[in-house]
């Protein structure tokens, strides 16, 4: 087996790893989200339902040529930015029709999350790769984890104040957060296709 080969055999188990990891988060997220009328959870789920199907394409695209992964990258990042999108049109209609988040529910699902995030985020950064679609599972990963512990401290604030405006913020901030991780992604993309580009030349 050459090195090259070894080490792709090795993203895909990788990938997959986190894909089902990310797909368990989503159902589990999604119905504690639902439970809980939590914003914040839901943006959540949905992020990691997207960051699901994402890594579904950057394992496809493992092992193919450089055009390849860099168009796998942009469809990431532009998917990131669609789910932004999404999350601050939901935060926008919870906060006309209003909401009763459930705090300890938030707080539970907030920490199981981040534990599985994390070993998502060590997995990925165990192979030190530079390609562009390892990066932006890292990045999908790292946005995650800090979504999580803002879902943490959104529902103890709720506990404590009683209010729901602290899981509308946290959803807002996991909105912008992916927009910047997509933007950051499409960078990634632009960046591996100019180097590429210029080392054909």
């Amino acid at each position: 087996m050459s090195g090259a080969h070894g080490t792709e055999q090795v993203q895909r188990r990788t990938l997959l790893a986190v894909l089902a990891l990310n797909a368990l988060l989503f159902v589990g997220l999604g119905v504690g989200g639902l439970a809980a009328d939590s914003s914040a959870l839901l943006a959540n789920a949905v992020d990691n339902g997207f960051d699901a199907a994402v890594y579904l394409i950057s394992f496809l695209a493992v092992g193919r040529a450089l055009i390849w992964k860099t168009r796998a990258a942009q469809v990431s990042g532009v998917m990131l930015l669609i789910f932004a999108v999404l999350v601050l049109l939901d935060a926008l209609r919870r906060t006309l029709t209003g909401t009763e988040p459930v705090g300890p529910t938030m707080m539970v699902l907030a920490v199981i999350a981040a534990v599985i995030n994390l070993i998502c985020l060590m997995l990925i950064r165990r192979q030190q790769s530079s390609d562009v679609n390892m990066k932006a599972a890292e990045t999908f990963s790292l946005n995650d984890f800090a979504s999580n512990g803002g879902i943490l401290v959104a529902g103890g604030l709720v506990m404590w104040l009683d209010q729901a405006w602290p899981d509308l913020v946290v959803g807002v901030l996991v909105a912008a957060i992916a927009a910047k991780g997509g933007l950051d992604i499409l960078g990634d993309a632009r960046a591996a296709r100019r180097d590429g580009a210029e080392a054909d030349a």
